[in-house]
């Protein structure tokens, strides 16, 4: 003779080991740890990237004539020259070039005029 056993949900309305009696709340244990993971991206990637980006316009900025500069292609030159969006930068002697203040990644030092 076979007797079917059949579960019983206990009187707490959930059964142990399965999902909890409200489903809303379940549904916020798991939205809730997106917070926290989201966080921690933006603390360890965002923040700092959006930091760079600003002491590098800010560096940007305050370039004037005679600052020695690196550009993004990595040509070292001296600041002659400065217009809105444009630098003119001398790379050797009788020699200028013109390029965006956006290809300029950096100030190397002060050149000595």
């Amino acid at each position: 003779m076979v007797i079917d056993a059949f579960a019983q949900v206990p009187a707490g309305g959930a059964a142990p080991g399965g999902p909890p009696a409200n489903p809303g709340i379940a549904a916020l244990l798991q939205i809730g740890w997106f917070v926290p993971l989201f966080l921690i991206i933006y603390m360890l990637l965002i923040r700092p990237q959006q930091q760079q980006q600003k002491q590098l316009e800010k560096m940007r900025t305050a370039l004037k004539k005679g600052d020695r500069v690196v550009t993004t292609g990595g040509i070292i030159g001296t600041v002659v020259g400065l217009d809105n969006g444009k630098a003119v930068l001398r790379v050797a002697d009788d020699v200028k070039l013109e390029f965006t203040r956006s290809s300029i990644v950096s100030v190397v030092s002060e050149a000595k005029s």
